[in-house]
């Protein structure tokens, strides 16, 4: 009988694990971290609810309503209703520790063994043939850990941008975002703006090459931004710019968290290599524009381990890597190249200039690109246009990107408060525990001098 690890106890390791011991095959589930919270905006689109039928009480936040906001602070309402979209359906926000540890057990409940333990190194054998021994330090009894060896006949790797794995098996490098987040405790009266809301900021004083977040949890908010691995050393100063933007309506803002993450940019190299194959993070599936990984991380593991199950003849052979590839990678980049495609397209059109966000922003006020942008979002397909549509979206691109070099704006002011806050409110030093004054000659926040020391995202 197969023998499997699954290195990795998000998303993408417990959906793997689950459909191997589902089939009957001996799983184990490394995870070096049992109360691990990424720092991830925690969004979920619908068809992921109902394709791993994820109950709702793992769902903080059922949101029907995004807010985008433009570097001179443009505000574009999207609302499901006008859009004619059932009550029922909507974007999932989940706290990640919630959400990871739900699937992790249900893994465990189906038969998959899971170790709560740090791997270490991993004997691959002669031209990473095997057998394979994972090297690995055992925290089920105590926090210091005892040493121990499992080998198994194939190793799935889930275990994030820095994989273990993928270094065993010399799947090539990537390049690698850096996402950093604050958790924020609100006062009742800003939390309940955020009830069912979901803001995303854009411009070059939150990232000059993605976006800044305020998502809602169950009793906070996550407040974040993400850049570019060259930018790492901006990171901090990024941060203070979508708290600046953001500082009106995060008034008396709490942090009770901080978190930083690395995240990748593209696929690696290499995904199957001999009888090992990656997932999640750790092959590189988060997408372009939206930094969206956790439906792919899932679906990623879900669709190896459904291939390791056929091609293994449920777990009474050795797979090849070739039959790996054919079954797995290639039916991946079948389903969801195109995907990529067009998000990293859009990401150099739009991300590129404040200009250009600012046109990014007004297009997302037009109800075609709205319901084109939900459909592909909500339900992980890309939706056609009709001939009309194609033209009014080029036309539609052109003006906005002429009008948004009027309107970029020389410096960023934080956005007006969304509950009534009069002035006041905010002269108050306490009022607003956050950066209020707007960096100078219309720099970003990101610019000044920051410490290039290497940082909790960087680190395995």
């Amino acid at each position: 009988m197969l023998r499997v690890a699954v290195v990795g106890g998000g998303p993408s390791g417990s959906c793997a694990a689950e459909v191997l011991a589902k089939a009957g095959i001996q799983t184990w589930l490394f995870e070096r971290k049992l109360d691990n919270a990424k720092p991830c905006g925690g969004a979920i689109p619908l068809c992921m609810v109902e394709e791993f039928d994820l109950p709702d009480h793992i769902i903080d936040r059922k949101v029907r309503n995004m807010k985008m906001i433009s570097p001179s602070n443009k505000e574009v309402d999207i609302r499901l209703d006008p859009l004619g979209y059932r009550q029922d359906e909507f974007i999932g926000m989940c706290r990640r520790e919630v959400f990871d540890a739900f699937l992790r057990n249900r893994a465990a409940d189906h038969g998959t063994k899971l170790i709560h333990g740090l791997v270490q190194t991993i004997t691959t054998g002669p031209q990473r043939k095997g057998p394979y021994t994972i090297h690995y330090v055992d925290h089920g009894h105590g926090v210091k850990g005892d040493a121990h060896t499992l080998e198994v006949d194939y190793i799935i790797g889930a275990d994030g941008a820095n994989s273990r794995v993928a270094k065993a098996m010399d799947a090539g490098d990537y390049n690698v975002a850096i996402a950093f987040q604050e958790r924020l405790r609100l006062p009742k009266q800003e939390m309940a703006y955020y009830e069912d809301l979901a803001e995303m900021y854009v411009g070059s004083d939150v990232s000059p090459d993605f976006y800044g977040w305020v998502f809602p949890k169950y009793d906070h908010v996550a407040v974040g931004t993400g850049t570019m691995q060259e930018n790492q050393s901006l990171i901090k100063g990024l941060q203070r710019g979508i708290r600046h933007r953001a500082s009106k309506r995060l008034f008396r803002g709490e942090v009770i968290k901080v978190e930083a993450h690395p995240i990748p940019e593209h696929p690696r190299p290499r995904r199957v290599v001999q009888q090992m194959a990656l997932v999640g993070d750790a092959a590189g599936y988060v997408t372009k524009s939206s930094g969206e990984g956790i439906y792919f991380a899932a679906k990623s593991g879900r669709m190896c381990a459904e291939a390791l199950v056929k091609v293994s003849g449920q777990g009474s052979h050795i797979p090849s890597a070739r039959e790996m590839k054919q079954a797995y990678v290639r039916q991946w980049d079948r389903r969801y190249g195109t995907t990529y495609k067009v998000l990293e397209i859009l990401q150099t059109l739009f991300y590129s200039s404040d200009a250009a966000r600012e046109a990014f922003v007004e297009m997302c006020g037009d109800q075609d690109v709205q319901r084109l942008t939900f459909d592909s979002y909500l339900y992980k397909r890309v939706v056609p246009m009709n001939p009309w549509q194609q033209i009014k979206l080029t036309l539609l691109t052109m003006a906005s990107l002429v009008r948004g070099q009027a309107l970029a704006p020389f410096r960023y002011q934080p956005v007006d408060s969304a509950v009534g806050r009069s002035q006041e409110d905010f002269l108050d030093p306490g009022a607003v525990q956050v950066e209020m004054t707007p960096p100078g000659g219309g720099q970003s926040p990101a610019s000044q001098p920051e410490s290039r020391e290497k940082s909790a995202m960087t680190r395995a």
